[in-house]
């Protein structure tokens, strides 16, 4: 069995798939380094999340999504140094099942790795990640409880430092689990080396090229997918909110127009102050190991100005969503021009809008 496994746990929108792809695209550096990073690839450590989180679809997905956390260990228990499982959806397991994790893993030394950010970023950052998951909550009522369901992601279940820590505490000692502050004013690969150091990796070595930051939405933007959301009844599968929600309307479509950053109403401001001090006050007395500034966890005591999402007018939206229309226009035409070159072997004479030239 590997002598160590490091649990990157998330939290989700704290740098995770910043991380993760670095880790991924080098996982035959990280071995030669005596760091296994066990899977054939990423929705592995996804899959074996569900399977731990005891999600009730997994009884109907594929034997390979069924067997993932078996495969993971069964690699794990034949390699004799170091171990890294890293996704953000373990967040949100019950203090059962995180010790039924943990005791799986026997006899090796199991640590946590927990990244984590300011929760009012974090917060308007995990609602904009709700509607490229399909959600059509508004910001106003969102995040307004607490979930004991571990198949729930995007909520303080898994969004609250304390929370998680207080579930995942009672399965490893505050002596081995680490919690990595992002720091937003560093430079973006501060965070690879502090978490590629603690596993024993030699960070500079590492290309971090390769990702890219998850950018953000604009006010309008975020409510225009939030409405286009109410209409994609038959867009239900993890392929289709991944590729055509995520990928191609959110990240490639609307990202791009640069839209109006914005906050959640002023009494989710406070919410969110009012976790992250919280969260402080537990590490400080919980005994955790700290890799980072502690002061990154608290909210800002004074805020930009900026609107909330319900000051979107319905102007606004529908000179947005006829701009959408036409560049989803350019592509269905771009899309045709390519189809009929490849049938006659000619070179395309069309090519794909991708940005929004008049707000760049």
């Amino acid at each position: 069995m590997a002598d160590r496994v490091y649990l990157h746990i998330g939290l989700p929108k704290t740098a995770t798939t910043y991380l993760q792809t670095i880790c991924w695209a080098s996982r035959d550096q990280m071995r030669a380094e005596g760091v296994l990073l066990p899977g054939q690839e990423r929705r592995d450590h996804l899959w074996a999340s569900r399977v731990v989180r005891e999600e009730p679809s997994v009884a109907r997905k594929r034997p390979r999504e069924r067997t993932a956390w078996q495969r993971l260990r069964a690699e794990l228990a034949e390699w004799s140094g170091t171990g890294l499982v890293s996704h953000e959806f373990f967040a949100a397991a019950s203090a059962d099942q995180a010790r039924a994790m943990v005791e799986e893993l026997a006899p090796a030394e199991v640590h946590l790795v927990v990244t984590a950010r300011e929760p009012l970023g974090l917060f308007t950052a995990s609602w904009q990640e709700s509607l490229k998951n399909r959600n059509t909550t508004p910001l106003a009522e969102y995040g307004r409880d607490v979930s004991d369901s571990p198949s729930d992601i995007w909520n303080w279940r898994t969004l609250d430092l304390r929370l998680v820590l207080e579930r995942w505490s009672q399965a490893v000692p505050a002596e081995r689990i680490h919690v990595l502050p992002l720091d937003r004013s560093a430079p973006r690969d501060d965070i690879w080396h502090r978490f590629a150091g603690l596993i024993g990796l030699t960070s500079d070595a590492y290309d971090t090229s390769m990702s890219f930051p998850n950018e953000s939405m604009g006010v309008v933007e975020a409510e225009v997918l939030r409405r286009v959301n109410r209409n994609l009844d038959g867009f239900t599968k993890a392929f289709d909110k991944g590729v055509y929600i995520r990928s191609f309307l959110a990240d490639e479509r609307l990202v791009p127009r640069r839209g109006e950053p914005f906050w959640p109403r002023p009494d989710q401001v406070e919410d969110c102050r009012e976790r992250g001090e919280a969260a402080v006050a537990f590490v400080e007395q919980g005994g955790f190991d700290v890799v980072g500034s502690l002061e990154n966890l608290r909210v800002p005591a004074t805020l930009p100005p900026r609107r909330t999402p319900e000051t979107v007018t319905e102007a606004e939206v529908a000179d947005a969503a006829t701009e959408l229309v036409a560049v989803l226009l350019g592509d269905v035409r771009a899309l045709r021009t390519r189809q009929q070159a490849e049938a006659t072997g000619e070179e395309p004479k069309v090519s794909r809008r991708r940005w929004w030239p008049s707000r760049r």
